[in-house]
């Protein structure tokens, strides 16, 4: 199937044979460490030789995962905090998001012979690169050379405000008082600048003109000039959209609105039973919210611990690149049988 690689195999030899800075997301859901009774889940003597694995895994995932990508990784409510602890050495963590399930086995459960709270969460702990701050390290900045760019063509606006400012040694704060905003540093300084309105521009005059450092030049003569700089300069922009396009692929695709979570607590039903559910099958809707947030189109997703496949038939639904890695052949088999279907 187009844009779907699936490998039966151990993640780590399988990881080591995917390129350097290859995938876009990465959303996965390793084992949490004793949570589950299966065999892949106790595997390890104790919690120190399981998060001594689980960096390794993260070594390679540092390494396939693009400068501008993402990586979702799911954990457990009672190694939480380790896990984001192990995180931090490799990656930025952006949020540690709780998955507090409306419904669960816990209300079966004879609540008196609890010993502690029963954990009804899991927890996705969301990062990207050090030093990526959001853009692709080692980049071409659009928006750097955007505003440099600005401050060059209007650099004669710009300088005579700062010149009037300066000799007539007058304050941003008696500046912000004299026009009732906060714009002054926007005004008199090549950071972010503006030219104030009409109105401001009068009250300026008259604090101007009472510090005997008159601002002599008129609004109207100020406006002309702003409007042939202006489009003196949207021309030179314009001529920049091969860079602008470079600059937003570069950039990590972050994209929510207030129709769907964007708090760091989400509340997606879990899956109910049905025969032949992996044990960890995660929610269509969450993966799907994930995928929707933290890609584009055609970009490329990766699962190292596919598990049921969720993941892969929710990347191919929203028209991605999917590779899936799962190493037990008869669960490997069955979500490449959901996946496909």
């Amino acid at each position: 199937m187009k844009n779907l690689t699936l490998i039966n195999d151990d993640c780590l030899r399988a990881l080591k044979n995917i390129p350097d800075n290859s995938v876009d997301l990465i959303v996965t859901d390793p084992p949490y460490f004793q949570v589950k009774k299966d065999a892949w889940d106790n595997q390890w003597p104790n919690v120190e030789a399981f998060l001594s694995w689980l960096d390794d895994v993260n070594t390679e995932l540092w390494r396939v995962l693009k400068p501008s990508g993402t990586l979702y990784l799911f954990c457990g409510s009672k190694l939480a905090s380790d896990t984001e602890l192990l995180m931090r050495q490799r990656f930025n963590v952006l949020s540690h998001i709780v998955w507090a399930k409306p419904n669960g086995p816990w209300r079966r459960m004879h609540k008196e012979d609890l010993r502690t709270f029963f954990p009804s969460t899991e927890r996705i702990i969301m990062c990207e690169h050090y030093g990526s701050e959001g853009y692709a390290k080692g980049a071409s900045s659009y928006h750097k050379k955007c505003t440099s760019l600005k401050q060059e063509v209007f650099a004669p606006l710009i300088n005579y405000f700062k010149h009037a400012k300066e000799t007539a040694g007058i304050t941003s704060k008696q500046i912000n008082a004299a026009t009732g905003t906060q714009m002054a540093s926007h005004w008199f300084s090549a950071s972010q600048w503006k030219l104030p309105n009409e109105a401001q521009y009068r009250a300026l005059q008259a604090l101007f003109k009472s510090a005997l450092t008159p601002l002599t030049q008129s609004y109207l003569q100020l406006e002309k000039q702003r409007i042939e700089l202006g489009t003196q300069y949207g021309e030179l922009v314009k001529s920049h959209d091969e860079l602008k396009a470079e600059y937003a692929r570069l950039r990590r695709p972050f994209t929510v609105t207030k129709e769907v979570p964007y708090t760091d607590v989400w509340t997606f039903a879990p899956v109910q039973y049905y025969p032949g559910k992996h044990p960890c099958e995660k929610p269509a809707a969450l993966l799907e919210h994930v995928i929707n947030s933290s890609s584009r189109e055609n970009e490329v997703v990766l699962d190292c611990f596919m598990g049921s496949g969720s993941t892969g038939r929710a990347v191919l639904k929203l028209n991605r690149q999917f590779i899936g890695i799962e190493m037990d052949s008869a669960i490997f088999k069955q979500a490449e049988s959901f996946i496909s279907r």
